[in-house]
Parts: structure tokens; C-alpha cells; sequence
């Protein structure tokens, strides 16, 4: 039955020329392609709940529905807690955005519930996370959409929670604390870095671990340079790298993006900016940015 549903889905997509940031069965989306399964009876599972699940989608969609809105659009949330997928992802079909989220991705032992949310602000991000984009598609890059939901996103998102408490119940790496210090000297912003940063963490361990090393650390940057922008999924590494540099970058999230120039309401070497700016990585910075 399942399938037979998302085949009609996927077929009435096409047929009103609907475009992906990555398939709608999830196997293109946030996470490299799999075949993990994760029910809500498993018993390997980080202990969420539905509740949670969609509190943490809730807390995301409140605040950018009345932006997209805003932008012409209607955000759409298809909030799939039984469907086992571990993956996330993102559609467009005309003025309705959609975002994706799978109960297997959320119950992952490695996914905390700020990296779950940090799951729907990449989703997010490809639709309004600006610069540069997959070609000349609607939708922000993989990289753009990590950058954005560490960067403007999930900094909307926690602002104003109590980070202070929230990270005094968690083990904080070292040098995501070194860093943020170095940043951020109010005892608020150091946290919401810190908590934001381990968000991230959680990703890229488990990132590295679909892909097959979860050894990534804040103190083993990708030292690697592309060539080109790459707009594919970098590695594990790589994107843990995108993350922390997003919440390094102190730009404010009322600084916004743009679709079209990757220097706006981001950080660039040309500025001083010798942390916060996008990892080469995966971007290969316009000589105007350097």
C-alpha cells in the first residue's frame, strides 16, 4: 500500500511538473542514498517520540511559514513519523514548498533532537537558503542549504530559548567551546554557538556513518579544496566543517540571503572574516569574495 501511494504521489508531481531538490521517497535527499529502516518499534532508537518529532517541525515551520509566505508561497510540511525512511527532502510545486521529514531519520540513535531540527532547517534552506544553487534551479545546493540552516535557521529557531541551560546538560566539545569564545563573548550567544555546533556534530557523526566513517571531529577539518562549487552532498567531514562555520559566522539571521549573489548576508574572506565564511571544501569562492 505504501508504495502504491507514494508511486501516485510521485506520479502526480510529474504530471503538474512539480522540481526536486531530491526525490520524494527520500533516497536523493538529506543523507547520502540508503537502505536504513528505522521504525517507530525498533527497539535502536534514540527514544523520540511523535510528540517531539513534531514539535521540533513545528517549532521550524511557525516561524518560516509567515516568511514564505511572505516570498509568494506556501510552506508545506509532510510530516511522515511512520515512515521508517532515514532521509529528508525537499520538493516544489509552484507556490507550494514542501519539506519532507521521516520518522526513521528522526528516531537514528545519533540524531539529537537539535540536529533533527537542524535536518528541517537544511530542508528549508533549499528553498530559501539563497546562493549558490544547483545550477539554475530553484533550489539552494547541498552545501548553501547546511550553511543556511546552521547560519540564519536554527539560530531563528533557538534565539530565544535558554541555551545557557540547554548546553549545561550537555557535553560540549572543546573546541566548539574555544571557538564560539573566540566569536561570541555574551554568555547567551556562546551557548546558542555551542548548542548549535553540537547540532552539527550530531549530523556529521551521523552522516559519517551512512557513509561509512563517523570519525568526524571540530578539530579535523576537511583540508581539501575543490576546483569548482560542488553541489552535490559533500562528506561527512565537510559538511560538519559547513555547520560549524555557519553558527561562526556572525552575521545576524535578519540578514538575508540572496538567490542570486552569494556574498549577501553571509561572511567572506574579503570582509576579515578569517572564520565563518562557506569551506572550500565544497565552494570555490568568486574573486570577489577573496
Amino acid at each position: 500500500m505504501k508504495k502504491r501511494i507514494l508511486s501516485a504521489v510521485a506520479a502526480l508531481s510529474l504530471t503538474a511538473s512539480a522540481s526536486f531538490a531530491c526525490d520524494i521517497h527520500g533516497k536523493s535527499g538529506f543523507a547520502p542514498e540508503n537502505n536504513l529502516r528505522i521504525s517507530q518499534w525498533d527497539k535502536a532508537t534514540n527514544g523520540m517520540t511523535k510528540e517531539r518529532f513534531l514539535a521540533i517541525v513545528a517549532s521550524v515551520s511557525d516561524i518560516y511559514a509567515p516568511i514564505v509566505k511572505a516570498k509568494g508561497a506556501t510552506l508545506v510540511m509532510n510530516n511522515n513519523w511512520d515512515d521508517d525512511t532515514v532521509n529528508a527532502s525537499a520538493q516544489e510545486m509552484g507556490k507550494r514548498w514542501t519539506v519532507n521529514m521521516y520518522g526513521g531519520l528522526a528516531r537514528h540513535p545519533l540524531t539529537t533532537d537539535d540536529g533533527f531540527a537542524l535536518v528541517v532547517c537544511h530542508e528549508l534552506g533549499h528553498h530559501i537558503g539563497g546562493a549558490p544553487r544547483k545550477g539554475s534551479s530553484w533550489a539552494s545546493n547541498e552545501g548553501q542549504a547546511d550553511y543556511f540552516g546552521a547560519m540564519k535557521c536554527l539560530r531563528r529557531v533557538l534565539e530565544k530559548a535558554d541555551n545557557i541551560s540547554a548546553v549545561s546538560k550537555m557535553t560540549i566539545d572543546d573546541e566548539a567551546t574555544k571557538q564560539c569564545q573566540m566569536v561570541y563573548k555574551n554568555e547567551g550567544e556562546i551557548a546558542l554557538c555551542q548548542r548549535i555546533a553540537m547540532a552539527g556534530k550530531s549530523l556529521g557523526s551521523l552522516l559519517g556513518e551512512l557513509g561509512g566513517n563517523s570519525n568526524v571531529q571540530f578539530t579535523t577539518p576537511d583540508k581539501s579544496v575543490v576546483k569548482s562549487t560542488n553541489d552535490a552532498h559533500p562528506q561527512a567531514q565537510c559538511r560538519l566543517d559547513t555547520y560549524f562555520n555557519g553558527i561562526l559566522c556572525d552575521k545576524s539571521f535578519d540578514q538575508d540571503v540572496d538567490k542570486n549573489d552569494p556574498k549577501i548576508g553571509t561572511c567572506i574572506k574579503r570582509d576579515g572574516y578569517t572564520v565563518g565564511p562557506r569551506p572550500l571544501c565544497w565552494y570555490k569562492p568568486s574573486s570577489s569574495e577573496i
